[in-house]
């Protein structure tokens, strides 16, 4: 049996499987496809002649239905299998991409933008079972730093072509996106034949913990809390309002894809070292720092008044991002355990993030059609500073050094 912390070495040297492959080329697609799009939406909102909080609504609305979806999403992958229904979701968010690219009135937008919501939560949920089924046991870890990290470079690199594109108008990077997922789609359906989620047989189930148990461990509360503020400040405003800041002060629309791409850079580089500090030092100190780093660089953000200024405060913003995610998802991975399933439990710290993503864009945004976009930012720090309190009184959940839980 090997002990916790030792790393086989037959594993380390083994090529990833072939279709793990093909779903980490596919999710470096879609993440290129949406980080195109992510900059230039919220201008395409505003060209229809609505204000910033009706062109963060846009956002939101794709995040809406994403929350609203994501259970039937769950039980349309237990009916049909992960395979067809991840396809299936390509194929939605590549149509409503594509229509998007072709409305005509903010309506339109918004209903086209929202819909393309429901395909997300398919591919995303049926994507993450694919690779929870097909990974070997002993390359879990590469399998999932591999996923994540070129998920992130797509992200990284998607906003700086999303900028480039805009020259050739701003209906363009949708039309580019949906042929994106229609080429993850091609890929994955004739590399993935015959993949399919489905428990062996002869294997017992697992006992589930329910959401009213998780809910007694006030660290998985003080998660909820902080994937709350981190939707809202890094999922929602980040998405949606930094890009309009960036055009509202050069005036330049490429603008916007340089703020997101600094901010994800510095997220990236934050992420490499929080992920192996959260398992060294604890959940905790990580998840209180990113909090602290996300409150003070946002509210300084607020005041910048040139370019030069923006992108360093992006980045710190950027940096407090990943500080906090690695801490908090291993916190809700303590509190399951891996003896039980948790699917309510983690799709319950899902929603919240997704809740925040919501509504922070369309609250900002309201506050910056009235107010100016430093009172804005400045409610957004608000969001990430009120984290902290429940943090501070959550208890550690780090394993032990001889892998037994510590107590309480």
């Amino acid at each position: 049996m090997t002990k916790r912390g030792s790393r086989p070495a037959r594993s380390q040297r083994e090529p990833l499987p072939g279709e793990i492959r093909v779903l980490v080329a596919s999710a470096f697609v879609i993440a290129l496809g949406y980080g195109i799009v992510a900059p230039v939406l919220p201008a395409y909102a505003r060209s229809f002649d609505v204000g910033v909080a009706a062109a963060s609504l846009v956002v939101s609305a794709f995040a809406f239905f994403r929350l609203v979806f994501a259970p039937g999403g769950g039980a349309l992958i237990a009916r049909l299998g992960e395979r067809p229904v991840y396809l299936t979701g390509l194929g939605i968010v590549a149509a409503s991409s594509l229509a998007t690219a072709f409305a005509q009135s903010y309506t339109q937008l918004l209903v086209l933008r929202g819909l393309g919501g429901l395909g997300s939560t398919m591919f995303t949920v049926s994507a993450m079972a694919l690779l929870v089924r097909l990974a070997p046991p002993t390359m879990r870890g590469r399998v999932t730093s591999a996923w994540a990290s070129t998920f992130l470079i797509g992200g990284m690199l998607g906003p700086v072509l999303g900028g480039s594109l805009a020259q050739f108008g701003l209906r363009a990077p949708f039309v580019v996106y949906a042929g994106a997922l229609v080429l993850a789609a091609l890929a994955v359906g004739f590399r993935l034949s015959g993949a399919r989620l489905r428990p062996a047989p002869d294997a017992p189930p697992r006992p589930v913990m329910p959401v009213r148990e998780a809910l007694s461990h006030r660290t998985y509360r003080a998660a909820l809390v902080s994937a709350f503020a981190n939707g809202w400040c890094n999922f929602g405003v980040r998405v949606a309002v930094l890009p309009q800041l960036a055009v509202a002060i050069t005036g330049a629309t490429w603008a916007a894809g340089v703020s997101l791409a600094v901010a994800a850079a510095a997220t990236a580089v934050a992420l490499q070292a929080a992920g192996r500090l959260t398992d060294r030092i604890g959940r905790r100190p990580l998840v209180l720092a990113g909090l602290g780093v996300t409150a003070v660089g946002l509210v300084a953000l607020g005041t910048s008044t040139t370019l030069w200024v923006l992108l360093p405060l992006a980045a710190v913003s950027g940096l407090g991002a990943g500080l906090v995610n690695p801490g908090q998802q291993a916190a809700v991975a303590d509190v399951v355990g891996n003896e039980r399933t948790g699917g309510t439990v983690l799709s319950t710290f899902q929603m919240c993030q997704d809740a925040g993503a919501i509504l922070g864009p369309v609250l900002t945004g309201v506050v910056a059609d009235h107010a100016g976009f430093g009172p804005a930012y400045a409610l957004t720090a608000l969001v990430s500073a009120l984290a902290i309190g429940p943090w501070l009184r959550a208890p550690e959940t780090r394993p032990l050094v001889d892998g037994s839980e510590p107590a309480g």
